[in-house]
């Protein structure tokens, strides 16, 4: 059962990714990133348990993005985890996290296969 979600309750996304869990009766860890920001080593840890590039978790649309560059394909994982640690938005979301592994449950329907 999912121990965890990183969650913004204003995005439509996030809350319905909750209410699917709920509907299932799994009452997760709401962790709000944006209040309580990912470490550097948690995110590493994240990116492990996703088993994705640092670029697939980022939020290419935030203006932080573009701000900094990070659309330079040059960026090491390492460079794009120091990003996000530092600008907690450019996280995408939600992400649920089950022990060992995670999703990013974008969309949310994604986590109707991801549980069975």
């Amino acid at each position: 059962m999912p121990q965890k979600i990183l969650h913004n309750p204003r995005c439509s996304k996030s809350r319905e990714a909750l209410a699917r869990l709920e509907t299932r009766g799994i009452r997760p860890e709401v962790i709000e990133y944006l209040v309580t920001p990912l470490s550097l080593a948690e995110l590493q840890t994240l990116q492990g348990q996703l088993g994705v590039p640092a670029r697939a978790m980022l939020r290419d649309g935030e203006d932080a993005y573009r701000a900094l560059g990070l659309s330079d394909l040059s960026l090491s994982d390492a460079q794009l985890l120091a990003a996000i640690a530092e600008h907690p938005v450019l996280l995408q979301r939600p992400i649920v996290i089950d022990g060992e592994r995670a999703l990013i449950a974008r969309p949310p329907e994604l986590l109707d296969d991801w549980l069975k």
